[in-house]
């Protein structure tokens, strides 16, 4: 009887053990790793890469999505509207260009945004509302372009519909616009845009 159950017993572990998820050589594909970012700050981690000067948000990248994070620009008091535009989106530029902070890429964040990207103010028949990047709009990825149109658009820099003008050092201009879609799906979506109307 013992003999048997042993038998028994070892029959039942044998067909429990082959039960087992087997390795397998066909490649499987169950999309990208989770990913742990979080895209979001603490309250005590929140921090501005300027400690002075007018409080801004730019949009950074975190995961697919476009956030936003609080900023600070110097424009000097008295600055003539059309040189306070241009002076703030320059700034904008290199807050968006800017690292981000340690706690910032901690929770996920990056920027796509090229270093050393210049802002300029309209030329002879352009809007007057105008920015001129030294990179033509079309030439950005379509994540640095979402950042730097919905960080315009959602700024002092542009005429606060929701929209800003945007060409490179020569050429057409054209109207982008940041939207919903563009905001939560930025390396799909471009930006929104219509050719700009001669000023």
């Amino acid at each position: 009887m013992k003999v048997r159950r042993a038998l028994v017993f070892s029959l039942l572990a044998g067909v429990l053990a082959g039960c087992g998820i087997r390795a397998t050589e066909v490649p499987t594909d169950f999309g990208a790793a989770p990913s742990r970012a979080h895209c979001s700050l603490a309250g005590a981690d929140v921090t501005t890469q300027s400690s002075r000067g007018l409080a801004v948000q730019v949009f950074l990248r975190c995961a697919s999505s476009l956030v936003t994070v609080d900023r600070s620009v110097r424009v000097p008091e008295g600055t003539a509207d059309s040189a306070r535009r241009v002076l703030l989106a320059q700034g904008l530029l290199t807050e968006l260009a800017e690292r981000p902070s340690a706690a910032e890429r901690e929770a996920g964040y990056s920027t796509d945004v090229p270093s050393g990207l210049k802002a300029s103010g309209p030329r002879g028949g352009d809007p007057e509302d105008t920015l001129r990047l030294s990179t033509p709009p079309g030439a950005l990825s379509s994540y640095a372009l979402a950042q730097i149109v919905c960080t315009f658009s959602d700024s002092e820099a542009a005429e606060g519909d929701g929209s800003v003008i945007l060409g490179g050092p020569e050429g057409a201009l054209r109207r982008y616009e940041c939207t919903e879609d563009v905001r939560s799906h930025p390396g799909e979506v471009r930006p929104p845009s219509s050719e700009a109307a001669a000023g």
